[in-house]
Order: C-alpha cells, then sequence, then structure tokens
C-alpha cells in the first residue's frame, strides 16, 4: 500500500509540474511516465479490493441467499421452538398434576391427623372434667358433711350452755340473796352459748370456704390445661399433654 501512495503523490506532482495549453486548462504530461506510474499503482493494489469488487458485482445474490438461508434458519427455529415449548407445556402439566396430587395427599393427611389430634384432645378433656367434677363433688361432700358435723355439735354445744344457764337460774332464783347474780350470770352463759355457735359457725363456714376454694383453684387449671391445648391444636403444634399439665 505504501507504493500506491508514493505513486499517487508521483501522479499529482507530474500534473502539477505539466506544461498548460493556453487559453484552456489543460496540461501536457508524459505519458510514458504517467502510465508507469498507474502500472505501479495496479500492482501495488491488495487482492482483496478485487474481491471486494467481486462481492459489489454479486451483492444482489449474495444478500438474496443470505435471506434465503436467514429465513430457513428462523423457520427451523420456529418449528424448535414450537416443539420445545409443546414439550416444556406438556411437561409442566405432568409436574402441576402431580404437585396437585402431592398436595391433595398432604392436606388428607393433615386433615386426617387434626382430626385425631381433636378427638384425643376432646377425649382428654372430657376426662379432665369428669375427673374435676368428681373431685368436686368429694370435696363438697366432705365439706357438707363437716359443715353439718360442725352446726349440729354448736347446737348441742348451744342447747347444753341454755340448759346449764337455765338451771343455773332456776337454782339462784330460789337464793333471794343472788337473785339478781343468777339473771347476770344466766345472761352470761346465754351469750356465751350464743358465741360459741357464732364461732363454731364461722368455723364451719371458713372450712366450706377453703374447700371452695381449692375446688376453684383445681377447676382454674383445668380451664388453663383445656385452654392451652386447643391453642396447640389450632396453631398445629402438636398434641398437648393434658394428663401432665392436670398433675401439676
Amino acid at each position: 500500500m505504501y507504493r500506491v501512495f508514493e505513486a499517487l503523490d508521483e501522479l499529482v506532482a507530474i500534473v502539477e509540474e505539466a506544461r498548460g495549453i493556453p487559453p484552456t486548462r489543460s496540461c501536457i504530461v508524459p505519458r510514458g511516465d504517467v502510465l508507469e506510474l498507474l502500472d505501479d499503482v495496479r500492482d501495488a493494489l491488495p487482492g482483496e479490493l478485487d474481491d471486494a469488487q467481486d462481492v459489489l458485482d454479486h451483492r444482489d445474490k449474495i444478500v438474496s441467499d443470505a435471506r434465503s438461508a436467514a429465513e430457513t434458519t428462523v423457520q427451523g427455529a420456529d418449528e424448535q421452538a414450537e416443539r420445545t415449548i409443546g414439550s416444556a407445556r406438556e411437561e409442566a402439566d405432568r409436574i402441576l398434576a402431580d404437585a396437585k396430587a402431592h398436595a391433595d395427599r398432604m392436606v388428607a393427611e393433615a386433615s386426617s391427623h387434626a382430626d385425631r389430634l381433636v378427638t384425643s384432645a376432646q377425649e382428654e378433656a372430657e376426662r379432665v372434667v369428669a375427673d374435676g367434677n368428681a373431685e368436686y363433688e368429694a370435696l363438697t361432700g366432705r365439706a357438707r358433711t363437716e359443715s353439718e358435723r360442725m352446726i349440729e355439735a354448736g347446737k348441742a354445744a348451744y342447747e347444753r350452755s341454755v340448759a346449764e344457764g337455765l338451771a343455773e337460774q332456776e337454782r339462784l332464783v330460789t337464793q333471794t340473796e343472788v337473785v339478781r347474780a343468777a339473771h347476770a350470770e344466766s345472761a352470761r352463759v346465754i351469750d356465751a352459748a350464743h358465741a360459741e355457735a357464732d364461732r363454731l359457725r364461722e368455723e364451719c363456714d371458713h372450712y366450706v370456704d377453703s374447700r371452695l376454694a381449692e375446688f376453684e383453684e383445681t377447676l382454674t387449671s383445668t380451664l388453663r390445661t383445656v385452654g392451652r391445648g386447643r391453642h396447640q391444636l389450632r396453631t398445629g403444634a402438636g398434641a398437648p399433654d393434658y394428663a401432665t399439665e392436670f398433675r401439676r
């Protein structure tokens, strides 16, 4: 390529130095020198230019062939894409069907497990409530018996005190000197009997109230245990151990 530029520079110099032909813009150049320089330029031009010219001459055919090849390639790619999409759709449908079947099995198993947990919890709750009712009946029965016994004892003590007071009153009435003292002593004995009866009744009420408070605490603990069991069933935390909670 360097020779091409050098020959072109020499041609430019020859034209610039050539003698002009008045009154025209033409000039006289040495033919042999110019032809020799042109031959040098032709020889120095790379063969790629000829190939490029051939490409330009056959441009339409090349473009047409390239377009046909591209259309063929695109058509093949579309067909392959359709086949691939069809296969992918079938695979996706199969996977979706398998996932749905698996999900249905899991839901069925979870429902069955939940039913078993609920049934177990209901049975345990019924047993705890039955035990609580039995304990309540036992406590109230013992409290009622103890209350009745203490009331009877209070009544007996009251009656004895009244009888002793009346007897003492009668004995003192016969003695004129101590009538006033007899009345006072009788009133004291009667008051003491009333006080003793009130004390016995208060002790009986306190005993019954304490036993009922113990039973209330037992029922409260049972209700808390049942509530925790229901919460665990709702949240799926597993089956609660009601027996352990009740023993606490």
